[in-house]
């Protein structure tokens, strides 16, 4: 899911007046939170019940101001050939067939050979080509239009003669559309591009009509206002309240002009968002930075020579060392951040610094155009809707209103600003002491330099020394048996099951305790910019279902897939990972967990789908936590050449380093979902104030440090402009508040006492994580905690309360 998605937040810590500001959020949650139950919690954008064109198949990302946020760039790495040889498909599998269609489903084609086409348990993403792509999607939307003019014949307001064919509708096209745009993600090329570009409109076409539906959405009236209403269970009864809104907001109440206006509209925002991220990406590999000599990239660790060598070979200098280069320097994360980091050399922190701020912002990829009419379009939109402005629609999906949104921020900004005042005070303070020339002038590509160095300084840690702690298998094995130990789940390698995109890409069987399958993910790891986008996101392969079952009697399991950008195997290391990257493979299995240990057989609501935007970010949160845990963290942290474990010195340096600088992390964070809302809730596309000017207003609340005049990171802000989280990235902070308190309840019983914690693990796997949409978020975390939430144990983990050290 696009957003993320897409993050791993870690450093957060607020100051100020914390009586005052407990009261103020315990009233603004509960304002929001105390809702009756006859206030419907409505479904999240539909990706996944009847699809709008906007939504569909969108990938959660990790959101940039975390400390996943070196993970949002891309990298220059040579990519390994995509098929491998001894990988097959299975398709001895059959209780999660991700077809289920019954026979007036079966697709016929001239091309009897095209993947996209055939039955199939895992997607075979080893075969899939561009060349598939127009054939196939075309062949899929004849019929699957097909089948809804049946189904508006013959619909009765039934769940067999409604629910259950609708849902085969449209798993059949969210699993066929969302492999082959997972692969624009991953192996990116041109003839895709041109192949996806080419087919979209007829995609959304498609998506407009199934949204538009009168018989349908008369059908689902027709079931909320029958007899029999009070009968359904939750899950079925969120189903049918989710269908009717998101008819209303697919434009089903226009008049025939408006209605086309709306499609228009909406087949405009599709390409205008496809166009986004393409020029994101294309922006970011065009940057190459050959350097000669090794003076000019003093500083930077063994890992990054190693990964600027490999780089430059991939790019044809044949003879590229590590000690001697050449090296390439790109924007990709691991090379960029290393840059940013560790390189003295203050010229080319900045030149790549100003290279990685203006990507996407002028010539053939310049995107600020597109933002002005995705803007103009959005607003379009929601006077259509009979909405003020398009931040209002985004809401009326989600959890919060606008206004409690807002106020949710400026508390928290008004909390964060001195604490990042003192930080900044603090950072040129320490440059002094060193002696540095640019002491007086500290500018933004030396901010993130000597913030290094006054953390190595003040807690005597070197991330990048942390690195051979921090093994990628090691990781792998440690997460595995923190799940283990709290779900009761067994996570194993069952590469081979299913085909992979990539030689890299690693397959994995979810077990219960009893043995028996419960799901199956991928985990595509490192960064290869070349084809790849940046960032981090968990999104699902197929859901578990009922109606889709084999057999008929056992649900369709659930499939999903985890995809990284961290540094990859240099020479014969493993890939050794910065404990940032470590808590952001934590996050994204977080949300994986609740797609894969869902108990819902109801497709529609199954694992993450029909859960809030606003909410879904609590498992990935959540987890996040576990990687400060003493016994976990020292169950990952083994030296990847001698075995030795972490020392004891140096994880209570890692508890107490977890939340340096927070206040100056925070107000980035706030800095991003407050332009966020500006832009969708008051901005006027077209009038006196550009949407640069737009973000320097608010920097000038957000950001201590005034941005360069150049600063135009909105040209590249994918999560707003080409994924799921417009007028949404306050989510994060708002999920941060059910997550926190979740994570206490844990703290409560004692993290050292293992049988408590196995006990409320398996609470939360029940609730949290088994539940998925089938229930209103606040109702799972009442039946989990046993009470609302509370920002309590949020402002006590980022500092604004005394902690309590404990393991």
């Amino acid at each position: 899911m696009k957003y993320r998605r897409i993050g791993s937040p870690t450093s957060r810590v607020l100051y100020g007046s914390t009586t005052t500001l407990i009261i103020t959020l315990l009233i603004l949650m509960a304002t929001r939170f105390s809702l009756s139950r006859a206030a419907h919690f409505c479904l999240k954008p539909p990706r996944f019940s009847r699809p709008s064109t906007k939504y569909l198949l969108q990938c959660r990302s990790c959101p940039l101001w975390s400390s996943s946020f070196s993970l949002c760039l891309h990298t220059l790495h040579k990519s390994k050939s995509t098929t491998s040889p001894n990988r097959k498909s299975i398709t001895t599998v059959r209780s999660f067939s991700v077809s289920g269609l019954p026979s007036t489903m079966s697709i016929t084609s001239d091309d009897d050979n095209n993947p996209l086409l055939k039955d199939f348990d895992f997607p075979p993403f080893d075969v899939i080509e561009a060349k598939h792509v127009r054939p196939g999607i075309r062949a899929l939307l004849k019929q699957v239009d097909e089948d809804l003019e049946a189904l508006e014949k013959t619909v009765e307001p039934t769940w067999p003669k409604l629910v259950e064919p609708l849902e085969k509708i449209i798993d059949r096209l969210t699993v066929v559309w969302g492999a082959v745009n997972h692969l624009k993600s991953v192996k990116d090329n041109p003839e895709l591009r041109s192949a996806i570009e080419e087919v979209q409109p007829e995609k959304v076409a498609f998506s407009l009509k199934l949204g538009q539906s009168k018989p349908l959405y008369n059908a689902f009236k027709a079931i909320r206002e029958s007899p029999d209403w009070d009968s359904l269970s939750d899950a079925r009864k969120r189903i049918v309240e989710s269908q009717i809104k998101e008819a209303v907001l697919s434009g089903i109440a226009l008049e025939d002009d408006k209605r086309e206006q709306f499609n228009r509209i909406e087949q405009d925002l599709a390409k205008l968002s496809q166009k986004f991220e393409e020029n994101v990406l294309d922006s970011t590999k065009k940057f190459e930075k050959l350097i000669t000599d090794k003076k000019d990239i003093e500083g930077l660790p063994a890992t990054a020579l190693g990964l600027g060598a490999q780089t430059a070979v991939s790019k044809g200098h044949e003879n590229a060392t590590a000690e001697d280069g050449p090296w390439i320097i790109t924007l990709d994360a691991p090379s960029y951040m290393s840059v940013m980091q560790h390189a003295k050399n203050r010229a080319l922190r900045e030149e790549v610094y100003r290279a990685y701020l203006s990507r996407a912002s002028s010539g053939d990829l310049d995107n600020t155009e597109i933002i002005n009419q995705i803007l103009k379009l959005r607003l379009e939109k929601a006077k259509l809707l009979g909405y003020n402005n398009y931040a209002e629609v985004s809401m009326a999906m989600k959890m919060a209103t606008v206004e409690k949104a807002e106020e949710l921020l400026e508390k928290l900004r008004s909390a964060s600003w001195d604490p990042a005042v003192k930080d900044l005070e603090d950072l040129k303070d320490f440059c002094k002491s060193q002696g540095s020339p640019e002491a007086d002038d500290l500018n933004h590509w030396d901010i993130t330099f000597w913030s290094e160095r006054l953390r190595e300084s003040k807690y005597e840690l070197n991330e990048e020394e942390l690195r051979p702690y921090f093994s990628l298998p090691r990781v792998m094995d440690g997460l595995f048996k923190l799940v283990n130990t709290l779900f009761g789940i067994n996570v194993e390698p069952a590469d081979g099951l299913a085909p992979v995109w990539n030689n890299d890409v690693r397959f994995y069987r979810v077990k219960d305790s009893s043995g028996s399958p419960v799901s199956y993910f991928y985990f595509d790891p490192y960064s290869r910019p070349s084809e790849k986008r940046g960032g981090a996101w968990m999104d699902e392969v197929v859901s578990r279902s009922r109606v889709l079952s084999r057999d008929g009697a056992s649900a369709r399991l659930p499939v999903a897939h985890m995809v990284c950008n961290q540094m990859p195997p240099v020479g014969d290391k493993p890939s050794l990972m910065t404990f940032r990257e470590v808590e952001t493979v934590f996050h994204e299995f977080g949300h994986a967990l609740q797609h894969m240990l869902t108990k819902q057989d109801e497709g529609l609501v199954a694992g993450i789908r029909g859960v809030e935007w606003d909410a879904v970010e609590l498992p990935s949160q959540f987890m996040e936590n576990w990687c400060y845990h003493r016994d976990t963290l020292m169950g990952i942290a083994k030296h990847h050449e001698t075995g030795d474990t972490l020392p004891e010195g140096i994880y209570k340096k890692l508890l107490a380093a977890r939340t340096f600088r927070a206040g100056t992390l925070s107000l980035r964070q706030l800095r991003f979902a407050t332009v966020d809302l500006e832009l969708h809730a008051k901005y006027v596309p077209g009038g006196s104030e550009s949407i640069y000017c737009v973000d320097r207003r608010v920097s000038k609340r957000t950001q201590v440090l005034p941005p360069l005049p150049e600063d135009k990171f909105l040209a590249s802000f994918s999560h707003i402009f080409a994924g799921g989280y417009a007028a949404g990235y306050y989510s994060y902070k708002w999920a941060e508040v059910l997550s926190a308190d979740a994570f206490s309840a844990f703290e409560d019983v004692g993290l050292e006492n293992e049988k408590a914690v196995k006990e409320t693990g398996q609470r939360f796997r029940e609730t949290i994580l088994a539940l998925g949409g089938g229930k209103a978020p606040l109702e799972v975390f009442v039946q989990f905690r046993g009470r609302e939430p509370s920002p309590e144990p949020l402002l006590r983990h980022n500092g604004l309360l005394p902690v309590t050290v404990s393991s």
